[in-house]
Protein backbone atom coordinates (compact mmCIF):
# COMPACT_ATOMS: atom_id res chain seq x y z
CA UNK A 1 0.00 0.00 0.00
CA UNK A 2 1.13 3.37 -1.09
CA UNK A 3 0.70 5.82 1.67
CA UNK A 4 0.39 9.55 1.87
CA UNK A 5 1.08 11.78 4.41
CA UNK A 6 -1.86 13.54 4.34
CA UNK A 7 -3.60 10.81 4.93
CA UNK A 8 -4.51 9.88 1.80
CA UNK A 9 -3.88 6.40 0.39
CA UNK A 10 -3.63 3.92 -3.42
CA UNK A 11 -3.10 0.51 -3.13
CA UNK A 12 -0.87 -1.45 -5.85
CA UNK A 13 -4.50 -3.61 -6.86
CA UNK A 14 -7.58 -4.20 -5.01
CA UNK A 15 -5.88 -7.21 -3.60
CA UNK A 16 -4.06 -4.95 -1.53
CA UNK A 17 -7.27 -3.10 -0.19
CA UNK A 18 -8.35 -6.06 1.52
CA UNK A 19 -8.56 -5.50 5.31
CA UNK A 20 -8.33 -1.55 4.93
CA UNK A 21 -10.83 0.00 7.44
CA UNK A 22 -11.23 2.70 4.82
CA UNK A 23 -11.71 1.90 0.84
CA UNK A 24 -8.89 2.89 -1.17
CA UNK A 25 -9.12 6.46 -3.40
CA UNK A 26 -6.63 5.35 -6.07
CA UNK A 27 -6.33 1.58 -7.41
CA UNK A 28 -3.39 1.94 -9.34
CA UNK A 29 -3.66 -1.44 -12.02
CA UNK A 30 -7.00 -0.69 -11.80
CA UNK A 31 -6.37 2.49 -13.04
CA UNK A 32 -4.08 1.18 -15.78
CA UNK A 33 -6.25 -1.27 -16.97
CA UNK A 34 -8.82 1.12 -17.38
CA UNK A 35 -6.56 3.67 -19.69
CA UNK A 36 -5.42 0.34 -21.41
CA UNK A 37 -8.59 -0.12 -22.60
CA UNK A 38 -9.49 3.41 -23.64
CA UNK A 39 -6.86 2.63 -26.20
CA UNK A 40 -4.22 5.20 -24.73
CA UNK A 41 -0.93 3.00 -24.94
CA UNK A 42 0.76 1.00 -22.22
CA UNK A 43 2.74 0.63 -19.20
CA UNK A 44 3.31 1.95 -15.80
CA UNK A 45 0.98 4.90 -14.12
CA UNK A 46 2.17 7.33 -11.85
CA UNK A 47 0.72 9.03 -9.67
CA UNK A 48 0.04 12.75 -7.43
CA UNK A 49 -2.39 14.33 -5.44
CA UNK A 50 -3.43 17.68 -6.75
CA UNK A 51 -5.61 20.32 -5.52
CA UNK A 52 -7.10 21.01 -1.94
CA UNK A 53 -9.28 18.41 -1.66
CA UNK A 54 -12.25 19.47 0.46
CA UNK A 55 -14.79 18.09 -1.39
CA UNK A 56 -13.81 15.94 -4.85
CA UNK A 57 -10.20 14.24 -4.96
CA UNK A 58 -7.93 14.93 -8.19
CA UNK A 59 -5.07 13.50 -9.00
CA UNK A 60 -2.53 14.03 -12.02
CA UNK A 61 -1.53 10.85 -13.52
CA UNK A 62 1.08 10.08 -16.29
CA UNK A 63 0.24 7.42 -18.07
CA UNK A 64 1.54 6.52 -21.47
CA UNK A 65 3.09 9.48 -22.72
CA UNK A 66 0.41 11.80 -21.38
CA UNK A 67 -0.73 13.69 -18.43
CA UNK A 68 -3.85 13.49 -17.68
CA UNK A 69 -6.23 14.42 -14.24
CA UNK A 70 -8.27 12.06 -12.83
CA UNK A 71 -11.16 13.17 -10.60
CA UNK A 72 -13.41 10.90 -8.49
CA UNK A 73 -15.81 12.02 -5.29
CA UNK A 74 -14.38 11.70 -1.78
CA UNK A 75 -15.19 8.30 -0.07
CA UNK A 76 -18.86 7.42 1.27
CA UNK A 77 -21.06 8.01 2.67
CA UNK A 78 -22.82 10.85 1.41
CA UNK A 79 -25.95 11.87 -0.50
CA UNK A 80 -26.43 10.80 -3.70
CA UNK A 81 -27.23 13.98 -5.19
CA UNK A 82 -23.90 15.05 -4.95
CA UNK A 83 -19.99 14.26 -6.14
CA UNK A 84 -21.93 13.40 -9.66
CA UNK A 85 -19.37 12.55 -11.96
CA UNK A 86 -20.78 12.31 -14.94
CA UNK A 87 -22.71 15.30 -14.58
CA UNK A 88 -19.40 17.30 -13.89
CA UNK A 89 -17.98 15.64 -17.11
CA UNK A 90 -21.20 16.45 -19.03
CA UNK A 91 -21.16 20.29 -17.92
CA UNK A 92 -16.88 20.50 -19.29
CA UNK A 93 -17.79 19.00 -22.56
CA UNK A 94 -21.30 20.74 -23.32
CA UNK A 95 -19.21 24.21 -21.89
CA UNK A 96 -15.86 23.40 -24.17
CA UNK A 97 -18.02 23.60 -27.09
CA UNK A 98 -19.71 26.76 -26.26
CA UNK A 99 -16.08 28.22 -26.20
CA UNK A 100 -15.21 28.32 -22.46
CA UNK A 101 -11.82 27.33 -21.31
CA UNK A 102 -11.81 23.53 -19.81
CA UNK A 103 -9.98 20.33 -19.96
CA UNK A 104 -10.66 18.40 -22.33
CA UNK A 105 -12.70 15.26 -21.12
CA UNK A 106 -11.26 11.89 -22.09
CA UNK A 107 -13.65 9.26 -20.07
CA UNK A 108 -16.09 8.62 -18.07
CA UNK A 109 -16.68 5.83 -15.87
CA UNK A 110 -19.52 4.43 -13.47
CA UNK A 111 -17.90 0.95 -13.44
CA UNK A 112 -17.33 0.10 -9.64
CA UNK A 113 -14.61 -2.08 -10.30
CA UNK A 114 -12.53 0.37 -11.45
CA UNK A 115 -12.05 2.79 -8.23
CA UNK A 116 -15.45 1.71 -6.25
CA UNK A 117 -17.09 4.82 -7.15
CA UNK A 118 -17.92 7.37 -10.54
CA UNK A 119 -14.92 9.53 -11.71
CA UNK A 120 -13.89 10.79 -14.78
CA UNK A 121 -10.68 11.38 -16.77
CA UNK A 122 -9.45 15.04 -19.00
CA UNK A 123 -6.15 15.96 -19.89
CA UNK A 124 -3.71 17.91 -18.16
CA UNK A 125 -3.70 21.59 -18.86
CA UNK A 126 -0.26 23.19 -18.04
CA UNK A 127 0.14 26.39 -16.27
CA UNK A 128 -0.59 27.24 -12.32
CA UNK A 129 -3.21 27.59 -9.74
CA UNK A 130 -2.22 30.79 -7.43
CA UNK A 131 -2.94 29.86 -3.99
CA UNK A 132 -0.42 30.94 -1.47
CA UNK A 133 2.21 32.20 -3.56
CA UNK A 134 2.59 33.82 -7.01
CA UNK A 135 4.17 32.44 -10.26
CA UNK A 136 7.79 33.97 -10.55
CA UNK A 137 6.75 35.13 -14.29
CA UNK A 138 3.67 37.11 -12.44
CA UNK A 139 5.06 38.44 -9.14
CA UNK A 140 5.65 41.86 -10.50
CA UNK A 141 3.06 45.00 -10.49
CA UNK A 142 1.79 43.86 -13.52
CA UNK A 143 1.47 40.64 -13.55
CA UNK A 144 -0.50 40.52 -9.66
CA UNK A 145 -2.95 42.89 -11.30
CA UNK A 146 -2.80 40.99 -14.61
CA UNK A 147 -4.21 38.06 -11.96
CA UNK A 148 -7.28 39.79 -10.86
CA UNK A 149 -8.11 41.18 -14.11
CA UNK A 150 -7.83 37.64 -15.53
CA UNK A 151 -9.90 35.98 -13.09
CA UNK A 152 -12.87 38.46 -13.46
CA UNK A 153 -12.17 39.19 -17.56
CA UNK A 154 -12.32 35.18 -17.19
CA UNK A 155 -16.21 34.91 -14.97
CA UNK A 156 -17.55 37.83 -17.55
CA UNK A 157 -16.51 36.03 -20.66
CA UNK A 158 -18.50 32.52 -19.21
CA UNK A 159 -21.58 34.90 -18.45
CA UNK A 160 -21.74 35.73 -21.66
CA UNK A 161 -22.02 32.56 -23.00
CA UNK A 162 -26.08 32.28 -24.32
CA UNK A 163 -27.92 30.05 -22.36
CA UNK A 164 -31.58 29.47 -24.13
CA UNK A 165 -30.64 27.39 -26.87
CA UNK A 166 -28.34 24.07 -27.73
CA UNK A 167 -27.13 21.85 -25.33
CA UNK A 168 -26.29 24.76 -22.35
CA UNK A 169 -29.68 25.36 -22.30
CA UNK A 170 -30.08 21.52 -20.49
CA UNK A 171 -27.55 22.31 -17.88
CA UNK A 172 -29.99 24.14 -15.89
CA UNK A 173 -33.31 25.60 -14.84
CA UNK A 174 -32.69 29.42 -14.26
CA UNK A 175 -36.27 30.60 -13.13
CA UNK A 176 -36.63 30.57 -8.64
CA UNK A 177 -32.21 29.64 -8.46
CA UNK A 178 -31.98 31.97 -5.54
CA UNK A 179 -34.87 30.83 -3.60
CA UNK A 180 -33.67 27.33 -4.35
CA UNK A 181 -30.13 28.42 -3.05
CA UNK A 182 -31.32 30.06 0.27
CA UNK A 183 -33.92 27.42 0.32
CA UNK A 184 -31.73 24.19 -0.10
CA UNK A 185 -28.52 25.77 2.26
CA UNK A 186 -30.81 26.46 5.08
CA UNK A 187 -32.61 22.56 4.91
CA UNK A 188 -28.61 21.49 4.92
CA UNK A 189 -27.65 22.93 8.24
CA UNK A 190 -30.20 20.49 10.03
CA UNK A 191 -29.28 17.61 8.04
CA UNK A 192 -25.13 18.20 8.77
CA UNK A 193 -24.73 20.07 12.01
CA UNK A 194 -24.79 19.25 15.35
CA UNK A 195 -24.68 22.42 16.68
CA UNK A 196 -26.86 25.51 17.08
CA UNK A 197 -26.36 28.97 15.91
CA UNK A 198 -28.72 31.34 16.01
CA UNK A 199 -27.00 33.30 12.92
CA UNK A 200 -27.83 30.35 11.00
CA UNK A 201 -31.58 31.19 10.95
CA UNK A 202 -31.48 35.10 10.95
CA UNK A 203 -29.25 34.93 8.00
CA UNK A 204 -31.75 32.45 6.12
CA UNK A 205 -34.81 34.64 6.89
CA UNK A 206 -32.82 37.73 6.18
CA UNK A 207 -31.75 36.00 2.52
CA UNK A 208 -35.10 35.07 2.05
CA UNK A 209 -36.99 38.78 3.01
CA UNK A 210 -34.47 40.94 0.74
CA UNK A 211 -33.80 38.60 -2.27
CA UNK A 212 -33.32 40.44 -5.38
CA UNK A 213 -35.16 40.29 -8.94
CA UNK A 214 -32.27 38.15 -10.90
CA UNK A 215 -31.53 40.32 -14.04
CA UNK A 216 -30.61 37.99 -16.70
CA UNK A 217 -29.79 34.36 -16.76
CA UNK A 218 -26.07 33.10 -17.07
CA UNK A 219 -24.26 29.93 -16.98
CA UNK A 220 -23.51 29.95 -12.66
CA UNK A 221 -19.86 27.89 -12.24
CA UNK A 222 -20.80 27.97 -8.32
CA UNK A 223 -17.35 28.00 -6.77
CA UNK A 224 -15.41 30.82 -8.64
CA UNK A 225 -12.43 32.25 -7.16
CA UNK A 226 -8.86 32.40 -8.35
CA UNK A 227 -7.73 29.03 -6.63
CA UNK A 228 -10.32 27.41 -9.43
CA UNK A 229 -8.59 29.29 -12.26
CA UNK A 230 -5.27 27.39 -13.89
CA UNK A 231 -2.98 30.55 -15.35
CA UNK A 232 -1.26 29.87 -18.37
CA UNK A 233 2.68 30.17 -18.24
CA UNK A 234 4.42 32.92 -18.53
CA UNK A 235 3.21 36.76 -19.27
CA UNK A 236 0.84 38.38 -19.11
CA UNK A 237 -1.57 37.21 -17.37
CA UNK A 238 -4.27 34.61 -18.95
CA UNK A 239 -6.57 32.11 -17.79
CA UNK A 240 -6.16 28.78 -19.72
CA UNK A 241 -8.72 26.73 -17.78
CA UNK A 242 -11.57 27.18 -15.13
CA UNK A 243 -11.58 24.45 -13.11
CA UNK A 244 -13.99 22.15 -10.73
CA UNK A 245 -17.88 22.42 -12.47
CA UNK A 246 -18.84 20.30 -9.69
CA UNK A 247 -21.84 23.34 -8.90
CA UNK A 248 -22.17 24.22 -12.12
CA UNK A 249 -25.62 25.25 -13.19
CA UNK A 250 -28.25 27.91 -15.32
CA UNK A 251 -28.96 30.85 -13.02
CA UNK A 252 -27.91 34.38 -11.51
CA UNK A 253 -24.77 35.69 -12.54
CA UNK A 254 -24.19 37.73 -9.87
CA UNK A 255 -24.24 34.98 -7.18
CA UNK A 256 -20.99 34.12 -9.15
CA UNK A 257 -19.47 37.69 -8.83
CA UNK A 258 -20.47 37.98 -5.12
CA UNK A 259 -19.06 34.93 -4.75
CA UNK A 260 -15.92 35.83 -5.95
CA UNK A 261 -15.42 39.02 -4.27
CA UNK A 262 -16.22 37.40 -1.06
CA UNK A 263 -13.56 34.96 -1.52
CA UNK A 264 -11.29 37.63 -2.48
CA UNK A 265 -8.94 38.56 0.45
CA UNK A 266 -7.70 42.00 0.51
CA UNK A 267 -5.88 43.72 3.44
CA UNK A 268 -8.14 44.77 6.69
CA UNK A 269 -10.41 41.89 5.53
CA UNK A 270 -11.26 38.98 8.50
CA UNK A 271 -9.75 35.62 7.24
CA UNK A 272 -12.10 33.00 6.94
CA UNK A 273 -11.99 29.41 5.72
CA UNK A 274 -12.86 30.31 2.86
CA UNK A 275 -10.07 32.70 1.77
CA UNK A 276 -7.84 29.68 -0.04
CA UNK A 277 -6.00 32.19 -2.02
CA UNK A 278 -4.37 34.32 0.55
CA UNK A 279 -1.75 35.98 -1.73
CA UNK A 280 -4.33 38.54 -3.19
CA UNK A 281 -3.64 40.41 0.50
CA UNK A 282 -0.51 41.38 -1.16
CA UNK A 283 0.28 44.38 -2.58
CA UNK A 284 -0.23 44.98 -6.43
CA UNK A 285 -3.28 42.92 -6.71
CA UNK A 286 -6.16 45.34 -7.61
CA UNK A 287 -8.73 46.64 -5.17
CA UNK A 288 -12.65 44.67 -4.77
CA UNK A 289 -14.10 47.96 -6.33
CA UNK A 290 -11.45 47.52 -9.38
CA UNK A 291 -12.69 43.72 -10.17
CA UNK A 292 -16.38 45.02 -9.73
CA UNK A 293 -16.42 47.82 -12.12
CA UNK A 294 -14.36 45.22 -14.82
CA UNK A 295 -17.03 43.53 -14.53
CA UNK A 296 -19.76 45.98 -15.31
CA UNK A 297 -18.36 47.24 -18.11
CA UNK A 298 -19.08 43.66 -19.96
CA UNK A 299 -22.51 43.35 -18.01
CA UNK A 300 -23.75 46.87 -16.93
CA UNK A 301 -26.14 45.13 -14.34
CA UNK A 302 -27.41 47.19 -11.46
CA UNK A 303 -24.91 46.12 -8.60
CA UNK A 304 -26.61 47.66 -5.76
CA UNK A 305 -27.52 44.30 -4.23
CA UNK A 306 -23.82 42.56 -4.33
CA UNK A 307 -23.47 42.32 -0.31
CA UNK A 308 -26.78 40.50 -0.28
CA UNK A 309 -25.01 37.82 -2.77
CA UNK A 310 -21.89 38.24 -0.44
CA UNK A 311 -24.18 37.27 2.33
CA UNK A 312 -25.63 34.05 0.09
CA UNK A 313 -21.69 33.38 -0.16
CA UNK A 314 -20.37 33.32 3.35
CA UNK A 315 -24.06 31.87 4.21
CA UNK A 316 -23.20 28.94 1.97
CA UNK A 317 -20.04 28.14 2.68
CA UNK A 318 -20.59 27.58 6.18
CA UNK A 319 -23.26 25.50 5.74
CA UNK A 320 -20.99 23.36 3.51
CA UNK A 321 -17.99 23.76 6.41
CA UNK A 322 -20.46 22.59 8.95
CA UNK A 323 -21.16 19.42 6.93
CA UNK A 324 -17.22 19.06 6.59
CA UNK A 325 -16.59 19.77 10.19
CA UNK A 326 -19.51 16.85 11.28
CA UNK A 327 -17.96 14.17 9.30
CA UNK A 328 -14.86 14.99 10.42
CA UNK A 329 -15.98 14.65 14.07
CA UNK A 330 -17.47 11.27 12.59
CA UNK A 331 -13.91 10.01 11.92
CA UNK A 332 -15.26 9.98 8.21
CA UNK A 333 -12.21 11.98 7.52
CA UNK A 334 -8.81 11.10 9.77
CA UNK A 335 -5.96 12.70 8.78
CA UNK A 336 -7.62 16.04 7.64
CA UNK A 337 -5.97 19.02 9.00
CA UNK A 338 -8.72 21.34 7.78
CA UNK A 339 -11.62 19.67 9.93
CA UNK A 340 -10.82 20.94 13.07
CA UNK A 341 -9.89 24.77 12.27
CA UNK A 342 -13.89 24.37 11.01
CA UNK A 343 -14.65 24.12 14.87
CA UNK A 344 -13.97 27.68 14.86
CA UNK A 345 -13.78 28.41 11.19
CA UNK A 346 -17.76 27.89 10.83
CA UNK A 347 -18.52 30.69 13.37
CA UNK A 348 -16.13 33.46 11.18
CA UNK A 349 -18.32 32.47 7.84
CA UNK A 350 -21.26 33.27 9.74
CA UNK A 351 -20.07 36.81 11.11
CA UNK A 352 -18.96 37.39 7.59
CA UNK A 353 -22.41 36.96 6.44
CA UNK A 354 -24.13 39.30 9.09
CA UNK A 355 -21.56 41.84 8.30
CA UNK A 356 -22.16 41.75 4.75
CA UNK A 357 -25.62 41.46 5.63
CA UNK A 358 -25.59 44.57 7.72
CA UNK A 359 -23.51 46.68 4.89
CA UNK A 360 -26.88 46.63 2.89
CA UNK A 361 -29.33 46.62 5.44
CA UNK A 362 -27.62 50.05 6.59
CA UNK A 363 -27.62 51.62 2.76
Amino acid sequence: MITRPDGLEAVATWSDAAGLERPPLLVVDAVEEYLRGLGLGDGALAWERIGEGHSNVTYAIAYAGRDLVLRRGPRPPHPPSTHDMAREARVQRVLGAAGVPVPEIVAHSDDPAVLGVPFYVMERVSGDVVTDAVPPALDDAEGRRGIGFAAVDALADLHAVPVRTGEVAALGRPDGYLARQVGRFAALWEVNSRRSFPAVAELAAWLAERMPETQRAAVVHGDFRIGNLMYAPGTPARVAAILDWEMATLGDPLADLGYFTATYARPGSAPTPLELTPVTRLDGFPETAELVARYASRHPLDLSMLPWYETLAFFKAAVFCEALYTRWLDGQRPGDTFGPTLEEGVPRLLEAAQDRAATLSAS
